[in-house]
């Protein structure tokens, strides 16, 4: 294929805490995909907006049922993947690590620091090894096309700065607030990561829309972080969310761009294991992740 020609551009969406429906999809339908890797957290929602064709995922599932540590993200990763999505934007609530960055404000961050212990990172594994690049996570075309969406809507957001990723799902003590600040973060969440690797080695186009709903622990004027307050901002931005992805989708692209950072052809050289030596059991299981490039590329 054509590097003019990636196909056609679905847009998929990945809701976190406080965001389990995206509004304004039209013809809107639910479907259960099934993946080689367990279930997702829950059933697709199929629609679109306009001409543009969208996927949503919500993170936690219908009800927040699942902890950050006990997301499938693989299984939720390869779904999207299944039902064609190409370029993902993942709603992410988050902590504040800095005073210029208050509560309700959106954040589309240029990078992560994974700091979670006890999650599956990789599709790859013993019997097929691969190495994508990481260096620049998020799709900064995708990004400049959120950041003019929310400017078309007038919600004001802040571009750049550093996610990092704790494995949770306990908050922050003050001291590993305070670490974070120290190390230059800018916001903290619990879910970006691995979602970000997965997506890449999905080859699919990943950007973050982080909420700030709490100054995390390290603000003397505020009270420490708890459940009612991260619920009540992000219950309070899921309009502005809505907002921000219907005009996203309705201006975007009807065929995939290139990547400036080479998401689209991420797998290209990525694969270590010789084709002789690749285990076919977990091939099978990567048939959606090497679509493109086949179970020999």
């Amino acid at each position: 294929m054509a590097e003019s020609d990636l196909g056609p551009a679905i847009l998929g969406v990945i809701g976190g805490s406080g965001v389990y429906t995206l509004p304004r999809l039209e013809e809107a339908r639910q479907v259960k995909v099934e993946t080689p890797w367990g279930e997702p957290s829950d059933e697709v929602t199929l629609g679109r907006v306009g001409d543009t064709q969208v996927a949503f995922l919500p993170r936690h599932g219908r009800g927040h049922r699942f902890s950050p540590s006990d997301i499938n993200y693989r299984a939720n990763i390869d779904a999207l993947k299944r039902v064609g999505v190409t370029d993902l934007v993942s709603i992410s609530a988050c902590g504040s690590l800095r005073e210029a960055l208050p509560p309700g404000r959106f954040v589309l961050v240029e990078q992560f620091v994974d700091r979670t212990v006890q999650r599956n990172v990789s599709f790859f594994g013993r019997g097929c090894v691969a190495h994508v690049s990481m260096a620049h996570p998020v799709g900064l075309a995708l990004r400049a096309r959120i950041a003019r969406a929310a400017a078309d809507e007038g919600i004001e957001v802040a571009i750049g700065g550093t996610y990092v990723c704790i494995e949770g799902p306990q908050f922050s003590s003050l001291a590993e607030s305070e670490t974070w600040r120290r190390h230059g973060y800018d916001v903290i969440g619990m879910t970006n990561m691995p979602e970000a690797k997965l997506a890449r080695e999905a080859e699919i186009t990943f950007a973050t829309i982080a909420m700030v709903t709490d100054y995390d622990c390290w603000h003397p004027d505020h009270d420490a972080v708890d459940v009612a307050s991260v619920v009540k901002v992000a219950r309070a931005n899921a309009a502005n969310v809505a907002r921000v992805v219907a005009r996203l989708a309705r201006d975007f692209p009807r065929r995939r761009e290139p990547c400036p950072a080479g998401s689209h052809r991420a797998l290209d050289g990525a694969i270590m294991t010789a084709p002789g030596h690749r285990d076919p059991v977990l091939l099978a299981k990567l048939d959606a992740i090497l679509a493109r490039v086949g179970a020999n590329g």
